[in-house]
């Protein structure tokens, strides 16, 4: 059966065969951000795996981690290819550097998450806060329960972070 969800009108399934984001997306819906880690080298790793990207070892551990970070990229959509998101744009598309493992196992590299800015209950924000974000901005993780022990991550700002004056944004039109 898997877990199967509903994402503004759009049919998510995860199939039971996929272990890994079958735990991952469980322990989002019980509001716990839980990563692989590896056993071997330590390391985090995201998306879920059947083998740490690092080291080729196939052993880890789900451990918690602290859902923060800063806007590393970005992508502001305006014209909805999904008919589930038409009527909702501007959003945004965020992916997040998480504070818990900045610049390892390389000064390149970072533990990166994507998910939609939302507002701090899960809605997709609206156009006056997709307006603030940018790289730069300060997030933190909330969830959006999508089904029965299925929720997606999702970003939204860190009120009680210090946030940039002005946050990098590609030049509007």
């Amino acid at each position: 059966m898997g877990l199967q969800g509903d994402h503004y009108g759009m049919a998510l399934t995860v199939d039971d065969l996929d272990i890994e984001n079958s735990a991952f997306f469980a322990y989002c819906a019980d509001g716990e951000f839980r990563l692989q880690k590896c056993t071997e080298n330590g390391l985090f790793r995201y998306p879920p795996t059947t083998r740490c990207p690092f080291s080729g070892s196939p052993d880890y551990d789900w451990v918690a981690v602290e859902p923060k970070g800063a806007v590393y990229s970005y992508n502001e959509v305006h014209h909805a290819i999904q008919p589930a998101f038409q009527g909702r744009t501007p959003y945004m598309l965020l992916l997040v550097e998480l504070d818990a493992q900045r610049g390892q196992p390389t000064e390149h590299d970072g533990l990166r998450v994507a998910g939609n800015l939302v507002t701090a209950d899960g809605e997709l924000a609206p156009p006056e806060m997709v307006r603030q974000v940018g790289i730069g901005s300060r997030m933190r993780m909330v969830f959006r329960k999508v089904g029965d022990g299925f929720a997606l991550p999702m970003w939204t700002l860190d009120e009680t972070a210090e946030q940039p004056d002005k946050p990098w944004r590609y030049p509007q039109e």
